[in-house]
């Protein structure tokens, strides 16, 4: 069985210790985290992305701003992260508002990605309708022979975000369902922390 978590003042610290962990044992994307928004009639939608990114500042994520979160993140500028690291039995939800990374963030991040990712990021109208994936090839294919030889440049509707958080929530896998739950809320430059019930 699991120990009590031990909460520190922080919850950044606790999200390095049970990241570094997942990272450890977690078989697939340890960095994987569903991402939840809401539509203006209310709807909310979540969809599962990669962190690319984190710090004492937030949480960061790259997507095509065009793109249906990317629309409500504009819309709304606040969501919610949910990472789920069954092999460890541990989550962390984070609720938080939602700022765009800067023009260099985003460049710096382009340029490490794969050649094919980095023409994904022009071809795909992410979101939109698409008649056939035979239009999407071809759309990869002039694309690919267009920038043959060169550097692909970032499209500008495509950038990160990065999540400041208000509000974390840890959960650790317990017997009988009676799991462990630790809040932490974000009160000017200070945490308050609760233990809540599972």
């Amino acid at each position: 069985m699991n120990t009590d978590i031990v909460p520190p003042p922080s919850p950044w610290a606790l999200f390095t210790e049970w990241y570094a962990l997942a990272q450890k044992n977690e078989p697939s994307y340890p960095d994987c985290m569903m991402l939840a928004t809401v539509g203006d009639d209310g709807m909310p939608t979540a969809r599962a992305v990669l962190m690319k990114d984190y710090d004492d500042k937030g949480i960061v994520f790259y997507t095509n701003r065009e793109s249906r979160k990317g629309r409500e993140l504009a819309a709304h500028g606040k969501a919610g992260l949910c990472f789920y690291w069954k092999s460890i039995q541990r989550q962390v939800r984070i609720e938080g508002d939602i700022e765009k990374t800067s023009d260099a963030e985003s460049d710096a991040y382009f340029a490490t990605r794969p050649r094919g990712s980095q023409i994904g990021a022009w071809a795909s109208q992410q979101s939109r309708p698409l008649d056939s994936r035979a239009t999407l090839e071809a759309r990869v294919c002039d694309l690919t022979a267009r920038y043959e030889g060169r550097d692909v440049p970032r499209p500008l509707y495509w950038g990160g975000y990065r999540l400041v958080p208000r509000y974390f929530e840890f959960w650790q896998e317990r017997d009988y369902r009676l799991h462990d739950r630790i809040a932490y809320t974000r009160d000017g430059a200070t945490w308050t922390i609760e233990r809540m019930y599972p």
